[in-house]
């Protein structure tokens, strides 16, 4: 049987920089010296290769651009791999596994992404156990098929739904959290995968890779003393087409004339809202108080429990679809890829 076969795909992030010693900055290393690097790798049952973004980014500066270039790397290197692993910086890495979902429709194969709080090259250094993990799982087969066949995200011992995920941290090594969903593998002496939880891709179905995404959107995160001339501003920005409106609890909001007025004008304009919660964790359910039931009688989509970063990408996702304002609120309201429950 011959050996998985697995890509390393290289964006920027921490995980890829070594400290230079004489000026002490951090700097990226060549990704063809990688088993140099992590000699540990080449105690690995699996052949792995390694391609990098031309010029690796700090993942602030991640866009859709940058999306539809990883997308097209999969896309082209799909058939001569087995599974996929994405470096990436951690502070935008839940935004990009969430838009990786979406774009790989059908995938059949696993594409993880890690990335790392330290560099590689540190003493303390967390990124050999998430690269090391995480190309163990990618290369994880039962009866010649692969085992994980969607976007995930693994951090410090534990694989997430990629989609599901949120940063919580800046410097704890458990930088990540999926709060309405549960961990779909557990890395200790031994790696538990929980297959029941894992999204269930055919591999017969032909993978298809949607790269037009449409970033014509905005995050509104409500908070008390928003006013009027604001919020009026923000919703009449011209060509704006979609608003993720993160409300209060399970989704609700104020009730004043001018806000709901506001929202409603947005909505007959043609302007996609999609309300989800502000929590770490729980559902958006609109009707339940009567400060979301106004939202939900205007055309406000639910987001039911998807995760802010899971929602604007799948905003700009079926933005960039051309799908009709009933078609929208049908997908958005329904889990295309395990976004929501």
């Amino acid at each position: 049987m011959s050996k998985p076969s697995i890509l390393l795909i290289y964006t920027g992030g921490t995980i890829g920089m070594v400290k230079d010693f004489e000026t002490g900055a951090l700097r990226v290393f060549d990704f063809n010296n990688l088993l140099e690097r992590i000699p540990e790798l080449k105690l690995l049952d699996c052949d792995i290769q390694a391609v990098s973004f031309d010029k690796p980014i700090d993942s602030s500066n991640m866009n859709t651009h940058k999306w539809a270039r990883l997308a097209s790397l999969i896309e082209e290197h799909y058939n001569d791999f087995d599974g996929f692993v994405i470096l990436h910086g951690s502070d935008t890495m839940s935004y990009s596994a969430s838009a990786l979902s979406f774009m790989l429709e059908n995938v059949a194969k696993p594409v993880v992404f890690t990335g790392s709080q330290l560099p590689i090259g540190d003493l303390r250094t967390d990124a050999k156990e998430n690269l090391i993990t995480a190309i163990q799982i990618a290369s994880l087969k039962s009866n010649g098929e692969p085992v994980i066949r969607e976007v995930c995200l693994y951090f410090e011992y534990k694989l997430y739904r990629g989609n599901r995920t949120t940063k919580i941290s800046a410097e704890h090594f458990n930088a990540f959290m999926s709060p309405n969903y549960p961990a779909l593998a557990e890395s200790g002496v031994h790696l538990k995968v929980t297959r029941e939880l894992l999204w269930p891709n055919a591999p017969e179905k032909q993978l298809q890779v949607h790269k037009d995404f449409d970033d014509n959107v905005v995050i509104i995160k409500m908070f008390p003393g928003i006013n009027e001339q604001v919020l009026s501003s923000i919703l009449n920005t011209p060509g704006l087409k979609g608003v993720v409106l993160e409300t209060y609890g399970s989704g609700n909001a104020p009730t004043d004339i001018y806000f709901i007025s506001i929202l409603q004008k947005a909505i007959q304009n043609g302007v996609q809202i999609v309300n989800v919660t502000q929590c770490s964790g729980g559902s958006v359910n609109m009707g339940h108080y009567e400060t979301s039931t106004m939202l939900k009688e205007i055309g406000v989509i639910s987001g039911a429990d998807i995760t802010t970063e899971a929602a604007i990408t799948k905003m700009m996702y079926l933005l960039g679809q051309e799908v009709t304002a009933s078609e929208f609120k049908r997908q958005f309201e329904s889990s295309l890829r395990g976004e929501l429950s």
